[in-house]
């Protein structure tokens, strides 16, 4: 899967949307339900991380796969949408590695 761009974009994809939902749903409720912000500076920096690391991957796997500005941008928009990174995951799957 790491072998080539696109599993490497799938696997950062997954990851990323796991820590955006991780901060949506387990570090917000810790900060505001219990007063605990250490949560969401702490998941908040990983996500961070992770979506630094989903713009790289993506534009590399936008070139080499060929992708269209259009495919692109909902590539993009997917990692801003809860749930967003897992569906365009699954419409991606059956590509073959460029």
């Amino acid at each position: 899967m790491l072998k080539t761009a696109l599993g490497r974009f799938r696997l950062v994809a997954i990851l990323e949307g796991i820590s955006y939902l991780l901060l949506l749903f387990v570090a917000m409720p810790l900060k505001y339900g219990m007063d605990m912000p250490i949560a969401v500076r702490i998941v908040g920096s990983l996500h961070g991380a992770l979506t630094i690391a989903y713009v790289i991957v993506l534009l590399h796997a936008m070139v080499v796969q060929s992708w269209s500005i259009p495919k692109s941008g909902l590539a993009f928009i997917a990692s801003l949408i809860p749930f967003g990174a897992f569906i365009f995951d699954r419409q991606i799957a059956d590509e073959q590695p460029a």
